[in-house]
């Protein structure tokens, strides 16, 4: 993914225990009683193959993971929507439905406090998502609007809208053997080589958007590995400890509360002054950068930082 937040939280957190997790069948679609969905679309997922379902599905179109469960009364209206808005997109997006108490460990990955919450993963990463039922016209505007900002990053989308044969691999634009290694030292963990190769990319092409978005995500995603909820706590009961604030917004975004950490800096921004605020301000701004053009939640933080400057 070029841009987004790739490697801001990792979701291959369950692969190890893929072998491991029973695989017992899942209980109906949305806890109503009926049989599931059968739609190619619409898959019933568990922590046995998360791994494939989600996040290598992810590296095409994406991935809206529903979690919900039988209990939930709220859930019997939320996903018999997001159900029909998946047989209508022809394939553009996946629906990955998670009863979260037969998969309690995916719930512990994505946060999960209450249901039924939604999270979009594309790329291999969460990249958007909200808690509660929500009407259809709403659904469906959200989707669209991910659909917007990810249309040039995952090949499959455009192929799905474009009514490609089902199950036809897109065509791959050549590899950049700059990028290749960059993201080869991602994928073993080192965060400082990668940095050193997508600078070295800069350093001869000062106008390589992908090189410059890719080179904030791996400066986030070093914060990023560290990020603990705890910040947050932390954070809040020492609102003038700066870098307590930056940690905390750090770990929101990472955990997928984007307009959470973005509103934190930018309180931060119009309680402090001089140096401080210029570093704030900075920090934020950088971290605008890890998303893609367009992003709604950067535009209304843009617009955000500008009121608490002016």
């Amino acid at each position: 993914m070029s841009a987004g937040m790739a490697g801001a939280v990792d979701l291959s957190a369950l692969k190890n225990r893929a072998e491991a997790a029973n695989s017992s069948a899942q209980p109906p679609s949305g806890g109503d009683g009926a049989a599931g969905p059968s739609h190619p679309a619409i898959i019933e997922v568990t922590e046995a193959d998360f791994q494939a379902e989600v996040v290598e599905r992810s590296l095409q179109v994406p991935v809206v993971v529903d979690l919900w469960a039988t209990w939930c009364e709220p859930c019997k209206q939320l996903s018999p929507a997001l159900e029909k808005l998946a047989r209508e997109y022809n394939g553009a997006w996946v629906l990955a439905k998670v009863d979260v108490d037969a998969n309690p460990r995916i719930a512990q990955l994505f946060q999960v406090q209450s249901v039924p919450m939604v999270i979009a993963v594309a790329g291999g990463q969460p990249v958007d998502g909200f808690a509660g039922a929500q009407p259809e016209p709403q659904l469906r505007e959200w989707i669209d609007s991910l659909l917007n900002a990810l249309r040039d990053q995952l090949p499959g989308i455009r192929a799905a809208e474009e009514g490609a044969p089902e199950g036809a691999e897109p065509e791959e634009e050549p590899e950049d053997p700059r990028f290749t290694a960059a993201e080869d030292a991602l994928e073993q963990g080192d965060f400082a080589a990668a940095e050193a190769a997508y600078q070295q990319i800069l350093d001869s092409e000062p106008a390589n958007e992908q090189a410059n978005a890719a080179l904030m995500q791996v400066r986030f995603m070093a914060r990023a590995e560290q990020a603990d909820p705890s910040a947050i706590e932390r954070a809040d009961a020492a609102p003038d400890d700066l870098d307590a604030q930056i940690a905390a917004a750090d770990a929101e975004v990472a955990f997928g509360k984007v307009d959470e950490g973005f509103s934190r800096l930018i309180q931060t921004i119009k309680r402090t002054a001089g140096d401080d605020r210029d570093r704030v301000r900075t920090h934020l701004v950088e971290m605008f950068e890890i998303f893609p053009d367009g992003d709604e939640r950067v535009t209304k933080a843009r617009r955000n930082l500008a009121s608490a400057l002016f």
